[in-house]
């Protein structure tokens, strides 16, 4: 299936990690035109998900190159690793995480959405986690949380625009992902899978908005309604 990608211009923030770099290569492999962004110099725009300022100046430099951008996908956020585990319920580890997280998704968002808007389209994709619905840790479960209740916002305000919004799940992401699901458990995915996945939503032909979608098993043992 052509995903009508070719030419396409998509931002891919946190685009040098393990998740942004497999949905850039994909998209270019699409056709796509694909910038990544990320705090450090080895992506093609630099940009501080924390700061207004610079989200702003990036997202402003890419249209000044390109004139547009078609597509955003946010993976930028600190590994589920470098959370204190000590200070899972420590509620200055939880609003430092949900920033990191969940409103660097809503700052970059709100930065491009007015210009899709101006298009009449346009597709958004945030990284959340199957930790959403785990209690173990609450930073971790109200991380990934408040950046799914965000973009559902956000796509409910753009119901009828053309602007998408939709979010991704992965569980444990691995080089070789298990195929066995442990019950209690999410199942394991890939880079490439996720990716996979995070493109499909980019194209123009998806009719679909205001969804959160696991890759992998979704959480085994539980009903989500």
């Amino acid at each position: 299936m052509d995903l009508q990608l070719k030419d396409s211009v998509i931002l891919v923030v946190g685009g040098t990690g393990l998740i942004g770099s497999a949905v850039a290569e994909t998209a270019r492999a699409e056709g796509a035109t694909v910038l990544t962004a990320a705090r450090g110099d080895a992506a093609d725009v630099r940009l501080d998900g924390s700061d207004d300022a610079s989200v702003e100046a990036a997202v402003a430099s890419v249209l000044v190159e390109h004139g547009r951008i078609d597509g955003l996908v946010v993976a930028a956020a600190p590994p589920a690793q470098s959370l204190d585990p000590a200070r899972a319920s420590d509620p200055a580890q939880v609003v430092q995480a949900i920033d990191d997280k969940a409103m660097t998704f809503l700052r970059i968002a709100n930065a491009v959405i007015p210009h899709m808007r101006d298009a009449g389209s346009g597709r958004i994709v945030g990284v959340s986690g199957q930790n959403a619905l785990l209690t173990g840790s609450i930073t971790a479960a109200a991380r990934n949380a408040a950046l799914i209740i965000a973009a559902q916002g956000l796509a409910d305000q753009l119901a009828g625009t053309g602007v998408a919004v939709n979010v991704v799940n992965p569980g444990p992401v691995t080089a070789s992902a298990r195929a066995e699901v442990a019950p209690g458990a999410p199942g394991e995915s890939t880079p490439q899978q996720v990716a996979d996945l995070v493109v499909l939503l980019l194209s123009p032909r998806l009719a679909v908005s205001s969804e959160s979608i696991a890759v992998g098993h979704r959480f085994r043992g539980a009903v989500a309604l």
